[in-house]
């Protein structure tokens, strides 16, 4: 599967908002967003028109590279979401929370969803006990996640760990962090995602 390998700081000038692709850097003077706050190009301090069709393709364009996600995935996740019960765009940001890179994520393994992606597609990570090196696998209630007895000794991952520690989890997981294991214990809503996305503007682009 093909995938973003340019820099990731262009895609959070681009999108006009801090995505989070670096990990604590972006918490940081170093920053891209902190030090040139418009888009990356000649033209990127030049006025652009804004129009509905801008407006809708920026949201879908930010939300999808938030969580390293292709454009093809991106549509048959919204296909997906779209044929579940309930309002499509926050299915659609549940799907997108509840894949497996994003998880590692979010339990503190690492300390970007690429670096999340990496860890899984090495070998890094079980689910339910096995292994599994699908980034994009979605996991259910109940699902456990776990690193290797080896890969929590990895200096990325440590590092990743003190920085989340002050952080906390996000409530719909629950981690032992002593055992580098996380529980998926409820679907996670729109309120406790905060992604900073009108998800509602992309059901549009997508339903034209």
């Amino acid at each position: 599967m093909a995938n973003y390998l340019g820099p990731v700081c262009r895609i959070c000038r681009r999108e006009g908002v801090k995505l989070f692709l670096k990990g604590t850097r972006c918490m940081t003077e170093k920053c891209a967003i902190e030090r040139r706050s418009y888009p990356p190009g000649q033209h990127g301090q030049n006025r652009t028109r804004v129009t509905d069709y801008s407006i809708q393709l920026r949201e879908k364009q930010k939300l999808r590279r938030m969580y390293g996600v292709l454009e093809r995935q991106f549509r048959g996740l919204f296909r997906r979401a779209e044929r579940q019960p309930g309002v499509t765009g926050e299915n659609l940001l549940s799907l997108l929370e509840r894949r497996l890179d994003n998880v590692v994520y979010r339990l503190g393994f690492a300390q970007s969803r690429r670096q999340a992606r990496q860890l899984v597609t090495h070998g890094h990570v079980l689910v339910n006990g096995r292994k599994s090196n699908i980034p994009s696998m979605i996991l259910s209630v109940g699902d456990v996640v776990e690193l290797k007895d080896k890969s929590r000794q990895l200096l990325v991952v440590q590092a990743a760990l003190d920085a989340a520690e002050a952080q906390g989890v996000v409530s719909w997981l629950e981690l032992d962090r002593e055992a580098c294991k996380g529980t998926l214990r409820a679907l996670p809503t729109k309120e406790e995602i905060r992604a900073p996305v009108n998800e509602q503007v992309v059901v549009e682009l997508y339903s034209r």
